[in-house]
């Protein structure tokens, strides 16, 4: 996601690089990012220094791991930088950083930050109300193997939209396990079904079964570019905007 991030900014005419932050493992750290993702020298190093890859930049976008997530924000915080997450996986101590964070600075979460998949999560959101309570949900999603959450976040963030649009709380809806002799389905009930194969991007589908008919929505991501403008669009968006924690539907205007 960071070489991907960063061909969307260099192929953008109002965008610059300032500064690309690694982990301090990282074997690249020196080298020019722009040669180290394949895109020709940018004159911008690869740092851990969170300082140094915060010097002049206006918005941060950040793809890496949930224990990354803290420190990454407290840097943007000190820094006065906005911030774009789109790292998934995060649990409580993450999302409340983040909360506290937003006190200081824009910041933008999404658990995905596809254009497509966020006008896809509005859909959901209107189908699920308009078919109502006589229709079954069941959110299918698949993932490449090296995916270690499941579900991923995007199905997580469906099933949100599925329950907000029951007027119910997911966690009171959800069923993320069946094996043997489970019973008949529950009424109301969201269920998840994972895969995890190949080099899978990411599709999630949403089937509404009915009694004499279903619905089914899809979306499949066929390059993670799509997640990059995204972040990218949210990263513009950011510019100037006063503190808070928004979203991607703030972003685009759903």
């Amino acid at each position: 996601m960071g070489r991907a991030v960063l061909r969307c900014i260099t192929e953008s005419d109002d965008l610059e690089v300032v500064g690309a932050v690694t982990e301090s493992t990282d074997s690249a750290i020196g080298c020019d990012a722009g040669e180290a993702s394949g895109l020709g020298s940018l004159g911008i190093p690869l740092t851990d220094d969170h300082k140094k890859g915060l010097h002049d930049a206006d918005a941060a976008i950040d793809f890496t791991l949930p224990s990354a997530t803290e420190e990454n924000i407290r840097a943007c915080v000190k820094a006065g930088v906005a911030l774009v997450i789109g790292t998934t996986g995060l649990e409580t101590p993450q999302l409340k950083a983040m909360e506290t964070g937003a006190e200081e600075i824009p910041l933008v979460y999404g658990r995905n930050m596809s254009i497509g998949m966020n006008v896809f999560m509005d859909l959901v959101s209107r189908a699920t109300g308009a078919l109502g309570e006589d229709y079954d949900v069941e959110i299918i999603e698949a993932h490449h193997r090296e995916k270690v959450d499941a579900p991923s976040g995007t199905a997580i963030a469906l099933g949100e939209r599925v329950a907000d649009a029951k007027g119910q709380r997911l966690e009171e809806l959800a069923v993320y396990k069946r094996f043997g002799q489970i019973g008949p389905r529950v009424p109301g009930m969201i269920g998840f079904s994972v895969i995890r194969a190949g080099n899978i991007v990411g599709d999630h589908s949403v089937v509404f079964g009915g009694p004499e008919e279903s619905v089914e929505l899809a979306h499949r991501a066929t390059d993670r570019m799509s997640f990059a403008r995204g972040a990218v669009r949210a990263a513009r968006w950011t510019t100037g905007r006063a503190s808070g924690l928004y979203s991607m539907a703030d972003v685009l205007g759903l």
